[in-house]
């Protein structure tokens, strides 16, 4: 009996944890997922595509460069990229400036700021660029029916010294909660990762969105149209409130990835970065 009951155990530890046994969202099989460390690899990711080669970059509380957090920059968000840049959004507490953090394709960084708007939440929970690299989309935290669309620092916006202006937004025609991160598909095509604890949106908490644009993101506002694909996978070994947090798509194989910590002690150990694929 005392046999039987250890393998009892083993096999529901398997079936929490093995990707074989993951949910699916609509349209995407679930291929795999790989450990997501909670001190650098909590926040996001991102696809870098330069000629010197391809990485995968994750952000985490452990990599906010002290300069920044010394002056107030305290949480990065889930990064972005295209056409050789990469992009890191900063927050504070206070209701002082977002911060772009830019990389060129030769490995320069420069820091832009963005003054709030007077209606715009201090909340800075990621970036986007568009596929040509001219744009760049950024999030708030909590029930928006917007995304934010700024010319991307580095290559629109190329002046560090002067603030980053809004430019126009992505007119939602479904309410979104608490948004982790977006990553273009194509010029038209988003995929977004919500944080949504209460499920009343779409009928299930912790969804995967994909957000299909009337026409690409430009200085004029956009129409965008939600669509639920179904809760994200939530397995771990312990049980209680999972986090979702950035996601990518890279654009070399049309893989999707997308963090999901995990509950209590468990974060150190089983939270994930899942991998998807059409």
């Amino acid at each position: 009996m005392r046999r039987s009951g250890i393998v009892l155990t083993l096999v529901a530890l398997m079936v929490v944890v093995s990707p074989a046994f993951a949910q699916a969202v609509t349209g995407w099989n679930t291929i795999g997922s790989d450990n997501a460390r909670p001190l650098d690899e909590s926040q996001g990711l991102a696809t870098i595509v330069r000629p010197s080669g391809t990485t995968i970059r994750y952000t985490g509380i452990s990599t906010v460069p002290y300069d920044l957090s010394s002056k107030g920059w305290n949480h990065v968000g889930d990064p972005g990229s295209a056409q050789g840049y990469y992009v890191e959004p900063y927050q504070r507490d206070d209701r002082g400036a977002k911060l772009f953090r830019v990389q060129a394709p030769d490995g320069t960084w420069a820091n832009y700021q963005h003054a709030l708007e007077p209606w715009e939440a201090n909340n800075n929970s990621f970036a986007a660029v568009s596929p040509d690299g001219r744009w760049m989309v950024a999030g708030e935290w909590g029930t928006m029916d917007r995304l934010l669309v700024h010319p991307m620092p580095g290559t629109a916006f190329t002046d560090p010294s002067k603030n980053l202006p809004y430019a126009s937004a992505v007119r939602l025609d479904h309410a979104v909660r608490d948004v982790q991160g977006c990553d273009f598909a194509t010029p038209t095509r988003l995929f977004c990762a919500s944080d949504d604890p209460e499920g009343a949106l779409f009928g299930a908490t912790k969804p995967l969105l994909q957000v299909d644009l009337v026409a690409a993101v430009s200085g004029s506002d956009v129409t965008g149209h939600v669509t639920s694909l179904g809760q994200l996978p939530l397995q771990s070994g312990c049980s209680g409130n999972f986090e979702v947090e950035g996601i990518d798509f890279d654009e070399r194989d049309a893989t999707l990835r997308v963090v999901v910590m995990s509950p209590s002690i468990c974060i150190a150990f089983d939270s994930k970065t899942w991998r998807f694929r059409q």
